[in-house]
């Protein structure tokens, strides 16, 4: 199974958070990650702002990041240029749907990065992300 996660998902897989297991249990299926450089940008953010926080130890946001890689190392995680047709796809999804999800741009990006790969799912716990990805027709999960 090709699979797009968004940044949280990825976050709850590789760190630890409420939805851990849930993402863990999704993936025993051993799907394989498609990852474009927005999706690495905001995961590393993300990490940071663990720690800013005061969720995550410096040492522990490098931990989570070093299991990153070795996953990507390992070809669990597959990088792909950002689509350029994605932006253009961004705006018609932004104009289409943005008033009724209230989703952000980075999710928006996100889902019309998906659409443009064709994964055969998207991997989200952000209900507006979801609600966007299932209404331009990607399976997504958790349901």
């Amino acid at each position: 199974m090709i699979a797009y996660p968004d940044t949280g998902f990825l976050v709850s897989l590789f760190g630890e958070d409420n939805h851990s297991q849930a993402a863990t249990e999704l993936v025993k299926s051993d799907p394989l990650f498609l990852l474009t450089p927005l999706g690495e940008a905001e995961f590393v953010n993300a990490l940071e702002l663990q720690v800013f926080r005061k969720h995550w130890t410096r040492h522990e946001a490098r931990e989570v990041h070093n299991e990153f890689l070795a996953s990507q190392a390992a070809a669990i995680i597959r990088r792909e240029p950002f689509p350029l047709e994605a932006w253009d796809r961004a705006m018609f999804l932004s104009r289409r749907h943005g008033a009724a999800f209230g989703t952000r741009t980075l999710d928006v990006l996100h889902v019309a990065s998906a659409l443009v790969l064709k994964p055969d799912v998207f991997f989200t716990f952000d209900k507006r992300q979801s609600q966007l990805a299932k209404a331009e027709g990607l399976r997504v999960l958790p349901a």
